[in-house]
């Protein structure tokens, strides 16, 4: 049944600079051999070019930008300081006012606020403007973003109930919950940090959901600024992968649905990754922060740490370490190193979860990859499984994602594919 799978995995113990292409001409069978077609060439000079952009900062986050306007001095600092100007006044200015507005305890509500007006730029501005992270966040707002109040969030999780958390990171937690209408939400509280650092957080985030449109991102329904700050999301009776993949034994996730989930989140991260506005880096992708619709389309949400990576930068060079043990890839646990591969090696944890059924840590605190590698490098596929799944699964289809987690978990970054050919791999795409 997993010939062809210990095969590859065989094969994969290669001693060479450079990565095997997996290339697939039908279910079950692996080729390798043309190492550009998955592995392009300009993958290691990325990777090789690391050193020479240590001194790239962080501006290019939702957080940088932000960080960039000098309140003392009213101005932004660069050569786009024109359009800087054009942004506090029209964005940054607005919400300064509103959170003025807040701190007053004023009656006011969101909804009674007016609304940001943006004139249309001349053509020969239009793309330098729109290039500009806090112009697109402006541009691409969503107005029909409900404005909630704390006591509407109150009566929703049951005064914010900790037997509602579905999710819990370093400086937030997710509390699911239901609106009068029946609707059910899941509303992330910031929860750490000082008024300034929950203000940065929630503005950066808003800042990159805004414009984040994807059958496979979360959908954002609304806000509260009272009493801290708060992002509302649709959410479906199933919760998170997380919750359901490991809390009740009752919950059988079966192997339609672990696949479905499997692919639903390779083309979410894809898009992230090659088609938004601007290239963006997760880095904390991990089953609970994977949404489930009620037909097990994944979700991916909690953009609390997410960057901006701009088309010229290969990587980000970040000094505060943040994220989820279990998930984090070693260039990023042992230099800081944030890119796209960040999240393909999360993926590819992800992907040894749907898998195996195990966590990316367990009770012991014993990670998920130390823990499969030795059947990984034995090709030893059974021991892999998740016994609960028995034999209902689809052979070909285990044997690929198998395969894909293995290249995604591999050490060294210059070693991994892309996201597109992760997920080309996992779905047998040609």
């Amino acid at each position: 049944m997993f010939s062809n799978l210990g095969g590859v995995l065989r094969e994969k113990k290669y001693t060479g600079k450079t990565a095997p292409n997996i290339l697939k001409d039908e279910f079950g069978k692996v080729d390798i051999k043309k190492q550009s077609s998955l592995y392009p060439s300009n993958s290691v000079e990325d990777l090789k070019s690391l050193d020479m952009e240590k001194g790239n900062q962080e501006s290019t986050s939702p957080r940088g930008v932000l960080d960039a306007f000098d309140p003392r001095t009213n101005k932004y600092s660069g050569e786009n300081s024109k359009l800087m100007k054009f942004s506090l006044s029209r964005g940054l200015f607005y919400w300064n006012n509103l959170f003025k507005l807040w701190n007053r305890r004023s009656i006011k509500r969101l909804a009674s606020f007016p609304a940001v007006s943006l004139p249309k730029t001349p053509k020969r501005k239009s793309r330098s403007a729109r290039e500009n992270p806090l112009f697109c966040t402006l541009y691409d707002f969503k107005t029909s973003l409900v404005n909630f109040t704390i006591s509407e969030l109150q009566a929703a999780t049951n005064n914010f109930n900790a037997e509602n958390i579905i999710g819990k990171g370093g400086y937030a937690e997710v509390y699911k919950g239901s609106l009068k209408s029946g609707q059910l939400i899941a509303v992330k509280r910031l929860t750490k940090g000082t008024i300034d650092e929950k203000t940065s957080g929630f503005l950066s985030e808003l800042g990159i959901i805004a414009h984040v449109n994807h059958p496979n991102t979360a959908k954002l329904v609304g806000s509260c600024v009272e009493e801290g700050m708060h992002l509302i999301f649709q959410l479906s009776p199933l919760g998170s992968l997380g919750s359901y993949l490991h809390g009740s034994k009752d919950n059988i996730l079966g192997w339609k649905e672990r696949y479905k989930i499997a692919l639903g989140t390779a083309d979410g991260l894809l898009y992230l990754h090659e088609s938004c506005l601007k290239r963006i880096i997760h880095r904390d992708i991990k089953a609970d922060n994977i949404l489930l619709t009620e037909d097990f389309e994944p979700q991916i949400c909690d953009f609390g740490l997410a960057k901006w990576l701009p088309k010229q930068c290969s990587h980000h060079s970040v000094s505060k370490f943040e994220g989820t043990f279990g998930y984090f890839a070693p260039e990023y646990f042992m230099h800081g190193i944030v890119d796209e591969k960040t999240d393909v090696y999360s993926f590819g944890v992800l992907l040894l979860e749907l898998i195996t059924g195990r966590p990316a840590l367990d009770h012991h605190q014993k990670s998920l990859v130390i823990w499969a590698k030795p059947f990984l490098d034995d090709a030893d596929a059974k021991e892999l499984v998740d016994p609960s799944l028995g034999d209902n699964y689809v052979p070909e289809e285990m044997d690929r994602m198998i395969l894909t987690a293995s290249l995604c978990i591999e050490r060294s970054p210059i070693l991994r594919p892309r996201m597109r050919q992760a997920s080309h791999s996992t779905a047998q795409r040609q």
